[in-house]
C-alpha cells in the first residue's frame, strides 16, 4: 500500500469530483460534545444558518436513540431547504427504518447514514463477528435504507484503524449494494496524515466507482491528536470528495475536524489544491461560529483559527506597521471575506421596534410577531442600562427568546447585599401565574444567604420553587463591548436525576443573569418532569 499518498490520484478537471461535498454534522456529533445539547427550536437556528452557509449535507440527528432526536430530524427535514438532510442510523432495522421516516419530508434531499464498526478490535471485542459477517450485515443494512430513500451513506465505524484490503472489500460490498457515498471515520482520532493520505488512495484506488465519480469517499476525522483538519486534507489529495466537519470543531471528546479551518484551507491554498472547491458562502462564516456558540454555550477560544477574536488581531509593532503598509505582508486571509467587518451603527434606548427587527432579520434570525414584542421589550430594558445595544447583545435576548420553556415560575424582582464585611443575602421575589383550578397568580418572596450574592440568590430560588439543584458548571460571558456591556450567563445543574440541565440569562447585572439562567433551569426542569409523568400516564393506560 505505499506510495499512495498525495501522487496516486491524478486531478481531473474534467470530473465533477473535484467539487468537495461539506457535510455538517454540528447537529448529530457537534452535539454529543458533553453540554452541547440544544433545543428544538436551537436546532432549527441553527439548521437555518447552516443553509444559509451554503453546506451540502445538514446531518440532523440519530433519530432513533431518542423521540427529540427524531422530531428534531424530521422538523429539519420539513423547513429546511437547499442542503441535503441527513439521519444517522446503526445497522439495524429499526434504526435504519426510523432515520428514514425522519428524513422523508425531504424527498429526494433525505439521506439514511448507515454505520458498522468494521476494525479487528471493534469486531472482535464489540461485535464478536468475523469478517464475513461484518460485510453481510454491511449490505443487508445498505440494501434495507436504499428501499427507503434514494441517497444512502455507508461509514465503517473505527475505518482508519481496519485493514486496508479489508475496508476496500467492504466499501466495494456497500457501493455494490446501493451505496453513493462510502464514508471513512477516523473514530478515535488515530490517524497521522501520511497514513491517512495513503488509506483513502487505497481505497480510491481500489473500488472503481470512486474513479468514475459513481461514489463519492467521504473522510470524518476526530482531533485527538489536533490532526483533525490534517488527515481531512491529506484525503481529500488522495481522493475525498466529501469532509465531514462541524462548525468551531465541536464534538465528541476532542472534537470534530473544523469547517472554517477546512473551507478557507482550502481557499486561501487553491494554488496547492488544484482548484479544488466548495459551495461555502464564506461571509457566514464568522456568523455560524457566533450563534453555534451561544446554542451550543460552547465559547469559542480567543486564539481560535479564522473564528476566534484574536484571529486577525496584530499586537506586534512590526505586525502592525507591514499590515497599514500592505495588508497581505502578515494575513494571508481577508478577514471580511469570513465575516469580519465593520462594527455596525448599534441601536439604542431611543430605536423603534421596526429597527430592532430589521436588525434582527439583518443578522438572520425568524422570530414570529409575538416572539419581537418579547425580544423588544428586553431590548427595551436593556437600552435603558446601557448606552448602545449591540448585535451581539441582540443575539443574547433572541437567545433568551429561544430557551423559553413553559414558565412555571417568573422572576419579579431580585436584590442583593453583599460586600467583603458582611454575609451576603439576597431576596427573591417569584410569580407563578394561574393554572388549572387556580384562578389567581401564587407570589412567594424569600431571603437567601451564602458563600456570594449568586450563591445566595440561587439558594432562596431552590426554597421558593421547592427544588434541590448542584450547580455542576457555570460560565459568565460579555456578549459585547464596553463597562455596561451585557453579561450572558450559562450554567448546567443537576437537580438530582443524573440528567445535567441547562440555563441561561442575561443582564447587565451579571446577579440578576446569574437568577435569570437558574430560574430558566429551574423551569425546563420542572417542565421535563410534567411531561415524564404525562408520558407515564399514556404508557399505563394503553392495554
Amino acid at each position: 500500500m505505499t506510495g499512495f499518498f498525495v501522487s496516486l490520484y491524478v486531478f481531473n478537471e474534467d470530473m465533477k469530483k473535484n467539487r468537495i461535498i461539506i457535510f455538517d454534522t454540528t447537529l448529530r456529533d457537534g452535539e454529543q460534545c458533553p453540554g452541547a445539547s440544544m433545543t428544538l427550536r436551537e436546532k432549527l437556528e441553527v439548521a437555518r444558518q447552516l443553509a444559509r452557509l451554503k453546506v451540502d449535507v445538514i446531518e440532523g440527528g440519530f433519530p432513533v436513540i431518542s423521540e427529540g432526536d427524531f422530531t428534531a430530524v424530521s422538523t429539519i427535514a420539513k423547513e429546511i431547504k437547499g442542503p441535503t438532510i441527513a439521519g444517522l442510523a446503526r445497522c439495524v432495522p429499526k434504526d435504519i427504518e426510523a432515520a428514514g421516516k425522519a428524513v422523508a419530508p425531504a424527498g429526494s434531499k433525505g439521506r439514511i447514514h448507515v454505520f458498522l464498526a468494521t476494525s479487528k478490535l471493534h469486531r472482535e471485542f464489540k461485535l464478536g463477528k468475523a469478517q464475513n459477517q461484518i460485510i453481510k450485515l454491511a449490505v443487508e443494512g445498505v440494501k434495507r435504507a436504499c428501499d427507503l430513500a434514494a441517497d444512502v451513506e455507508f461509514s465503517p465505524e473505527d475505518g482508519s484503524r481496519t485493514e486496508p484490503d479489508f475496508l476496500a472489500e467492504v466499501c466495494q460490498a456497500v457501493v455494490d449494494a446501493g451505496a453513493t457515498t462510502v464514508n471513512i471515520p477516523d473514530t478515535v482520532g488515530w490517524a497521522v496524515p501520511g497514513q491517512f493520505g495513503e488509506l483513502i488512495g487505497h481505497l480510491h484506488a481500489s473500488v472503481p466507482e470512486f474513479k468514475t465519480g459513481k461514489a463519492v469517499i467521504s473522510v470524518h476525522c476526530h482531533n485527538d491528536l489536533g490532526m483533525a483538519v490534517a488527515n481531512s486534507l491529506a484525503a481529500v489529495e488522495n481522493g475525498a470528495r466529501q469532509i465531514e466537519c462541524t462548525v468551531n470543531g465541536i464534538g465528541e471528546r476532542a472534537g470534530n475536524a473544523a469547517l472554517e479551518e477546512l473551507v478557507m484551507a482550502l481557499k486561501t491554498r487553491e494554488d496547492y489544491y488544484k482548484n479544488l472547491k466548495c459551495g461555502i458562502k464564506t461571509k457566514e462564516i464568522v456568523k455560524s461560529s457566533r450563534l453555534v456558540s451561544r446554542m451550543s454555550s460552547f465559547v469559542v477560544q480567543r486564539n481560535k483559527s479564522i473564528v476566534g477574536e484574536n484571529a486577525f488581531a496584530h499586537s506586534s509593532g512590526i505586525h502592525q506597521d507591514g499590515i497599514i503598509k500592505k495588508r497581505e505582508t502578515y494575513e494571508i486571509m481577508d478577514p471580511q471575506d469570513v465575516g469580519w467587518g465593520q462594527t455596525e451603527l448599534p441601536l439604542t434606548k431611543h430605536s423603534g421596534r421596526a429597527a430592532m427587527a430589521l436588525r434582527l432579520k439583518h443578522l438572520g434570525f425568524k422570530l414570529t410577531d409575538d416572539e419581537i414584542i418579547n425580544v423588544f421589550s428586553r431590548f427595551k430594558e436593556i437600552g435603558d442600562k446601557k448606552k448602545f445595544v449591540y448585535d451581539d447583545d441582540l443575539g443574547a435576548l433572541v437567545d433568551g427568546q429561544m430557551t423559553k420553556v413553559p414558565e412555571t415560575w417568573l422572576m419579579e424582582y431580585v436584590n442583593v447585599t453583599s460586600g467583603n464585611k458582611t454575609v451576603p443575602t439576597a431576596t427573591v421575589r417569584l410569580r407563578k401565574p394561574a393554572s388549572g383550578r387556580s384562578k389567581k397568580d401564587t407570589v412567594l418572596e424569600d431571603a437567601g444567604v451564602g458563600d456570594g450574592p449568586v450563591d445566595a440568590a440561587l439558594k432562596a430560588i431552590d426554597r421558593l420553587t421547592e427544588t434541590q439543584g448542584t450547580l455542576k458548571d457555570y460560565s459568565l460571558r460579555g456578549v459585547s463591548q464596553g463597562k455596561d456591556a451585557l453579561g450572558e450567563v450559562s450554567l448546567k445543574v443537576d437537580f438530582g436525576d443524573g440528567e445535567l440541565i441547562t440555563g441561561k440569562g442575561a443582564s447587565t447585572d451579571v446577579i440578576e443573569a446569574s437568577a435569570k439562567a437558574y430560574l430558566n433551569a429551574v423551569n425546563r426542569h420542572l417542565s421535563n418532569c410534567r411531561r415524564k409523568k404525562n408520558s407515564k400516564k399514556k404508557t399505563k393506560g394503553q392495554p
